[in-house]
């Protein structure tokens, strides 16, 4: 296999840029390739279907739509655009990184990798893939797909997980790429991968390197790459309660308790209705007694249980829950918790005063839960009296 630059390698790299000239799909971040457009879309991508991402990449340009503006949101703004999206964390990164690119460079992107590795959550591939495709460098942005396209075109039979193995990629990567069209050549080997090049059963026929791909040649491409079995995500059962507010008249049960999770962790900062973990053979009563004592002992909220909602079930990349959701009310003469009660009147972010609120069912949809409990919103709201 040609590589190291030579002129095979080269050839190899320019074939793969005319096919993408023919093939490429008209996505929402090609429309220009301009350095913050092309990061938002790098990191909204990671780990998220592309048809997925098309509507909000476009919302969430519209809604920030340069790295100023991200800089001057607030972290709920951006968690709520980002809602749906999963691994939060990169919403986060993606504020920071903004408000750092804004104070230290003035709002102009660093164009080297090794510049834009220093920004906040932005590793290896991100860093590459906006040197290359925004600024044209030379550098190879390996992601899943990429590690499976050169895996299989070089015959490459030790684990693609591994760091060493990874770095060799990259290189051999780097050799394949034009001089002067690193922006196409990345963006054809991403859409490669992604239309031609797919797990299980590739579309060989349609590949521009058949001809020059080893593990086509030699039938292994069902074999290839070689990736470590995953382990199954652990289990988590649980009761969440969504609990309502006394009130008078036609604002009784209007208002509904969320809960602020912490700022560490998974789904840092998200709301949420309060919950606790159950065993996973828990009766429906054994679960109801263990999250009254829960809301009793951790917000001073002494309920009763009006009854069940559907269950949801939610599956994370090392983590599935399995919650069982009851429609509680505060006891009829009890004290509710601090927090709070009127958000919309208060014109002020949701939560800004702590971490519970009392939202009416209008304002559950300004802050931002995981895919889970808004699920569970939505249930609750649906199936609310009217007032």
């Amino acid at each position: 296999m040609s590589g190291g630059g030579t002129p095979g390698g080269r050839r190899l790299g320019e074939a793969l840029v005319r096919w993408f000239e023919e093939h490429k799909r008209a996505l929402p971040w090609r429309q220009n390739r301009d350095p913050y457009r092309v990061w938002v879309a790098e990191v909204m991508l990671q780990q998220t279907r592309v048809d997925t991402v098309a509507p909000r990449y476009v919302s969430f340009l519209r809604r920030f739509p340069s790295v100023e503006a991200l800089a001057a949101a607030g972290e709920d703004e951006v968690l709520k655009e980002w809602e749906g999206l999963g691994y939060y964390s990169r919403a986060r990164n993606l504020r920071l990184a903004a408000r750092e690119i804004v104070n230290r460079y003035g709002g102009r992107f660093p164009d080297s990798p090794e510049e834009l590795r220093r920004l906040p959550g932005i590793g290896r591939y991100t860093a590459a893939a906006v040197a290359s495709i925004a600024f044209n460098r030379p550098a190879a942005a390996v992601d899943g797909n990429v590690l499976r396209v050169m895996a299989r075109l070089h015959g490459i039979d030790e684990p693609v997980t591994r760091a060493p193995v990874q770095r060799r990629i990259e290189r051999l990567t780097e050799a394949l790429i034009p001089p002067g069209r690193a922006a196409d050549f990345t963006e054809a080997l991403m859409e490669l991968g992604a239309l031609v090049c797919t797990p299980g059963q590739p579309d060989c026929g349609r590949c521009p390197w058949r001809d020059a791909c080893t593990a086509y040649l030699e039938g292994r491409t069902g074999e290839l790459p070689v990736r470590p079995q995953r382990t199954a995500p652990r289990v988590v059962h649980g009761a969440v309660a969504v609990v309502t507010a006394n009130g008078d008249g036609a604002r009784a049960g209007r208002r509904v308790l969320v809960v602020r999770r912490p700022a560490g962790g998974l789904l840092a900062g998200m709301w949420e209705f309060p919950w606790v973990e159950t065993a996973p053979d828990a009766s429906e009563a054994e679960c109801e007694a263990i999250l009254t004592r829960t809301l009793r002992d951790r917000y001073g909220l002494d309920v009763v249980v009006d009854g069940g909602l559907p269950a949801v079930r939610h599956v994370f990349s090392h983590l599935e829950w399995r919650l069982q959701v009851f429609a509680a009310r505060v006891r009829p003469g009890a004290e509710a918790p601090a927090g709070r009660r009127e958000l919309a009147a208060q014109g002020r972010a949701a939560g800004e005063d702590g971490d519970l609120v009392w939202a009416a069912p209008e304002e559950l949809d300004g802050l931002a839960f995981g895919r889970a409990h808004r699920r569970i919103a939505d249930t609750w709201r649906k199936r609310r009296p009217a007032p």
